[in-house]
């Protein structure tokens, strides 16, 4: 009997370990992500799945027929030349996108172990599962519309909700084993943090809104002029900049509380995170701005925030355990493994 049980343990600690790799190989596809558009190579594969019709992609043009613009002349490449750097960067995005999908897949086989004790756990895992696989024929689309910005911002969005749901999934594969310190009064930390993850969530948004314009400016003015792109956004960008304040307002008020309340152990080391991620983003923000928009500062100030709303979420599942948590989570027989 000891013996089973122990061997349920293990599988559920394995459970854990893989969802949380999981998690943070999708943030990892986030900043890959944001590094082909950073550095214009969305088209560097101009077909789906193969790139320029081989599974290997060339790394010379020599490698491809001699009339390979006009091949692909529908996909933007009439008067383009091709550059190996751009290709392979796109093509290493498929590729972490693929090793994505494989351990999405896992991570549900192994959620089938939660079955009996919590079925949601395996219901959700598939959730992820199915998701990430339209989430692979919309990256298919984007190739195939010359990445139109609003398929390329919906294909972010929808990378943001996997992230979710396998959080989630996560925190609540967690809340049997954690424990956490209750803090005396939690209400008006948790309006306030959830006021700020709606805030971040459409500062998000506004973002973009803003890299779509990103991406017309810099087809106008070239690489060449990357200096003199943040002077040609137009509106959406000073919303964007302007907004950051209300995001760091949101932000302070519900850690003040935080800190106030002497909040220790997990509660208090997410809060400490999210703070310095805040900063992290008000770093590229002002990066970006102010110093000639580099390629580098566009992934990492989108995967930051993505990141930050993420640890938000779990933060908020921590502070209404009994909420998001009711079938496993018993106040008066099992407080001390609860979250709280």
């Amino acid at each position: 009997m000891t013996s089973s049980v122990n061997l349920t343990n293990k599988q559920e600690q394995q459970f854990r370990r893989l969802a949380l790799l999981t998690v943070i190989i999708i943030y990892l596809v986030i900043l890959a992500g944001g590094i082909v558009r950073g550095t214009g190579s969305g088209m560097g594969c101009p077909d789906w799945p193969k790139c320029f019709g081989q599974w290997v992609p060339p790394t010379d043009v020599s490698q491809l027929p001699s009339n390979y613009q006009e091949i692909y002349s529908h996909r933007g490449y009439a008067n383009t030349a091709f550059n190996p750097v751009k290709t392979w960067i796109e093509y290493l995005n498929r590729l972490l996108g693929v090793l994505t999908g494989i351990f999405i897949f896992l991570t549900f086989i192994t959620s089938t172990r939660f079955w009996k004790k919590d079925r949601t756990i395996t219901i959700l895992s598939f959730a992820a599962f199915l998701l990430v696989g339209f989430e692979g024929w919309l990256g298919a689309k984007v190739v195939s519309n010359v990445l139109a910005p609003w398929i390329i911002t919906l294909h972010m969005l929808l990378s943001i909700v996997i992230v979710g749901i396998l959080l989630y999934v996560t925190a609540r594969s967690y809340s049997t084993v954690v424990q956490i310190t209750t803090l005396e009064s939690r209400q008006l930390i948790n309006r306030f943090l959830v006021i700020g993850s709606f805030v971040l969530l459409l500062q998000i948004l506004l973002g973009t809104q803003v890299r779509e314009e990103v991406d017309y400016v810099a087809e106008r003015l070239g690489e060449a002029g990357r200096g003199e792109w943040a002077d040609h956004l137009g509106i959406k960008f000073i919303i964007h900049r302007s907004f950051t304040w209300i995001v760091v307002i949101s932000q302070l008020i519900w850690y003040r509380s935080l800190r106030k309340q002497k909040a220790q152990g997990l509660v208090s080391t997410l809060g400490n995170a999210i703070i310095g991620l805040t900063v992290a983003q008000i770093a590229t923000g002002i990066l970006l701005a102010y110093f000639g928009m580099p390629a580098f500062g566009q992934p990492m100030h989108l995967t930051l925030s993505v990141i930050t709303l993420g640890i938000q979420f779990v933060l908020i599942l921590l502070l209404n355990r009994e909420r998001f948590f009711p079938a496993i989570y018993d106040s008066r027989t099992n407080p001390g493994k609860a979250f709280a």
